[in-house]
């Protein structure tokens, strides 16, 4: 790990006046925000990531860590950890598809320190990424090249690729996040503003290592989860390698609004088969206005997978993200959702 300075914010003027003085390009940062510090210590260690400046917003939490459900809308503070979102009565009534993303996602010590925020922002698990010796990854290296294109890929995407990058987005909430339409809050050096979640994340484009729309030291402080006719009806299917603590293979986020057996809504999310939070708005049309069964269902998984990707390791995920994507629509469509 490579020296660095180390600061507390008490506020977000104070965060934002500590990271102006140390300087941030976009790509490579002279200062990293430390929350939960889950992964980010990780990625020091490993010296992927070097920042000059370490500035500590875990006293963020007493100001942005509230979670309030006004029978409208779900307010999320982006310090609240994973575990007490996870465990809100109002969360796992109102949006299981939340809950269960959240209480799926790493261990349970894990979850009691990381934040909501910092997960979302969490970098791939690529292991090419997360070796410097590898000297051919464009997120690390700009121009470089993508090592795992010709190497071991079987954890990589086959949604949202091309020929700088394969690397998997590797979280869980973020799918329940763009399933149901949530924005997100942020506070910079100028001001405040917000946008919808699924425009937070980028696709790699040629620039694999802008991974985000944030602007320089903007700080995520906040979500907002719409309700609708859907949210109750909702779960999150993850299939892993082993039980727990393990990322997903392949994930689907689900909502649905039913009338008997008819979709009148859908909302679908997939993870760990795609470089960045994957919302599946082909499967969804496929649902809309029909009934759901299993045949319904499987035409709505291979709509879902338009235009994947195959390398050479990681084929068998169309199938298997096919599979759960048609047990998770099953499984919600048969829930007991009561409307009180």
């Amino acid at each position: 790990m490579q020296p660095f300075h180390y600061s507390r914010a008490s506020s977000i003027p104070q965060a934002l006046e500590i990271q102006a003085t140390t300087g941030q390009a976009r790509s490579r940062p002279g200062a990293a925000y430390l929350a939960g510090g889950t992964t980010l210590i990780d990625l020091m260690k490993l010296e992927v990531m070097r920042p000059q400046n370490v500035i500590d917003l875990r006293a963020l939490s007493a100001t942005h860590g509230a979670i309030g459900w006004d029978g409208t809308n779900l307010h999320l503070g982006a310090f609240a950890s994973m575990a007490a979102v996870a465990d809100h009565g109002d969360v796992v009534e109102h949006f299981p598809v939340i809950a269960q993303s959240l209480s799926l996602a790493a261990s349970a010590q894990l979850r009691n320190m990381a934040t909501l925020g910092g997960n979302v922002l969490q970098k791939t698990r690529c292991a090419y990424f997360r070796d410097p010796s590898w000297q051919a990854c464009n997120r690390r290296t700009p121009g470089s090249g993508c090592a795992a294109i010709e190497g071991l890929n079987r954890q990589h995407a086959v949604l949202g690729t091309n020929d700088h990058c394969i690397a998997s987005y590797p979280g869980d909430f973020a799918q329940a996040l763009i399933a149901l339409d949530a924005t997100v809050t942020l506070s910079g050096p100028e001001g405040e503003r917000r946008m919808p979640f699924a425009a937070l994340h980028r696709q790699p484009q040629d620039r694999p290592d802008i991974e985000t729309n944030l602007a320089p030291g903007e700080i995520i402080t906040a979500f907002t989860v719409p309700a609708g006719p859907w949210t109750r009806r909702s779960l999150y299917l993850k299939v892993r390698d082993r039980q727990s603590y393990e990322f997903a293979v392949a994930s689907a986020a689900v909502a649905l609004e039913m009338n008997g057996r008819v979709v009148n809504e859908a909302r679908i999310a997939l993870g760990g088969v795609a470089t960045v939070p994957w919302r599946a708005r082909d499967a969804e049309s496929v649902l809309r206005g029909h009934t759901l069964d299993e045949a319904r269902a499987n035409r709505a998984a291979q709509a879902a997978f338009n235009g994947a990707v195959p390398r050479s390791h990681n084929a068998f995920k169309i199938a298997l993200g096919q599979s759960t994507l048609v047990r998770a629509l099953l499984d919600a469509a048969s829930l007991e959702v009561s409307h009180g």
